[in-house]
């Protein structure tokens, strides 16, 4: 693992396999393509790693020549050079804040990197056999107005109405960039670097639910890797399993659920608390599931029950969400994917019915899932009343995860087309 103080040129000439002198003949040769002389050489490289702060041109040539995008120059140097090429910033004590930054320049950049299995991997097993970092309970801080200030906005930020999703991500994101500010160039106590670390995990969590519920998984992933090195760096093990399970929720999302598997070990391996326990198991049984490891998911869903039962009210804000409603239909999905479709329609039924009214994004969900399982009965017209009230919900409380679950199920409902309420649906669904 390389040492903090590498200046990113280093790190991205080296990832590239290049020396200082192969980098310098590079830059000339982008030069040259433009006209241009360039006299950058080996010494020159070596002076910009140190710190000199090359001109506009010069970081023009330097982007072409480790092979980054037109346009990657839209920071100060050299906050635009990548940190990682994998995705994934190694876990050390160092790192929460490079992961804030790989996160921010990320969405800054408009870049899609791909974040690499392997390296997730690495690091949520690294998390697994880390020594968690000692910290100053959040409650002994005393300083710090402009914390204070920014806590209670990222609050009011993340329960604003979806319709202004748009508006209150930018906000969110800038405050996370204050937050990285603060946290990379301030003199704090221990007690007010908890509180930053916390905020920190707080708001990339909450962006990174943002980014993949519109589809964006790489901008989605990066945010949960900078909130896990920051919920690590505060001493909360719960909450870094919990965002561990969410990497594993988006990896199963995206078909791959053996990388889910792997990351929901690691973070059953240091999770405590029932309700946290629970969710993973529960997530780990739509894995095995999904896999037709019938025995592994059964196991499991029974363990989700046993904590879910166990717990008292004082479960983690981050899964305080979980309920009998999402143990329901999480386990009808299971048996679904089992095979056990008339069990799976009762409990999935069972959990629509028994989800609190303010939980609309998950009711679309839960809706989504039940008229794929009416479907699975052959039963058209329930599938199509189910559909049809999830994409009105999803569209009037801007849910675009939902809608693309509806749409779809929409080529399955073409045989039915003379079923009542399938046409309406079909209609509505191309408007």
């Amino acid at each position: 693992m390389e040492h903090p103080a590498v200046h990113p040129l280093a790190r991205a000439r080296r990832a590239r396999g290049l020396s200082q002198d192969q980098l310098a003949a590079r830059v000339r040769d982008s030069a040259a393509r433009r006209g241009l002389r360039s006299g950058t050489d080996a010494s020159r490289i070596r002076k910009w790693e140190r710190g000199i702060r090359p001109d506009e041109d010069s970081q023009t040539y330097l982007a072409e020549a480790l092979g980054l995008p037109a346009g990657t120059i839209d920071a100060p140097w050299p906050d635009w050079l990548p940190l990682t090429d994998t995705g994934v910033v190694p876990l050390s004590m160092h790192a929460p804040v490079p992961a804030l930054r790989e996160a921010l320049r990320t969405v800054d950049r408009r870049t899609f990197l791909t974040v690499s299995s392997a390296a997730l991997t690495t690091l949520t097993a690294d998390w697994a056999t880390a020594d968690t970092t000692k910290t100053v309970s959040a409650q002994l801080a005393g300083d710090g107005d402009l914390i204070d200030v920014l806590e209670t906005s990222g609050r009011q930020l993340a329960a604003a109405d979806p319709v202004h999703h748009p508006h209150t991500t930018r906000l969110l994101r800038e405050h996370l960039a204050t937050v990285t500010d603060l946290l990379d160039r301030g003199s704090h106590s221990p007690a007010t670097r908890h509180r930053l670390h916390t905020l920190a995990a707080d708001i990339a969590h909450t962006l990174a639910w943002r980014g993949f519920d519109n589809g964006d998984n790489a901008h989605a992933a990066q945010y949960w890797i900078a909130a896990l090195h920051n919920s690590h760096a505060a001493g909360d093990t719960d909450r870094g399993a919990g965002l561990i399970s969410d990497l594993a929720y988006q990896a199963a999302w995206q078909g791959d659920h053996a990388l889910a598997g792997q990351l929901l070990t690691h973070a059953l391996s240091r999770a405590t608390h029932p309700a946290a326990r629970s969710l993973l198991q529960l997530r780990l049984a739509r894995t095995h599931a999904a896999r037709r490891e019938t025995r592994p998911a059964l196991r499991a869903l029974a363990a989700a029950e046993r904590h879910l039962a166990q717990t008292a009210g004082d479960r983690p804000a981050w899964c305080v969400w979980l309920s009998d409603a999402d143990l329901a239909v999480d386990s009808g999905q299971t048996l679904l994917d089992l095979g056990d479709t008339a069990r799976a329609h009762q409990l999935i039924t069972d959990g629509e019915r028994l989800l609190p009214a303010q939980r609309g994004k998950t009711r679309g969900i839960f809706l989504a899932y039940q008229a794929a399982n009416h479907l699975d009965l052959k039963e058209p017209e329930p599938a199509a009343a189910a559909a049809t009230q999830s994409l009105l919900l999803a569209r009037r409380i801007h849910a675009p995860r939902c809608i693309r679950l509806v749409e779809d199920l929409i080529p399955r409902f073409q045989p039915y087309r003379q079923i009542p309420g399938v046409n309406d649906l079909l209609h509505l669904a191309a408007a």
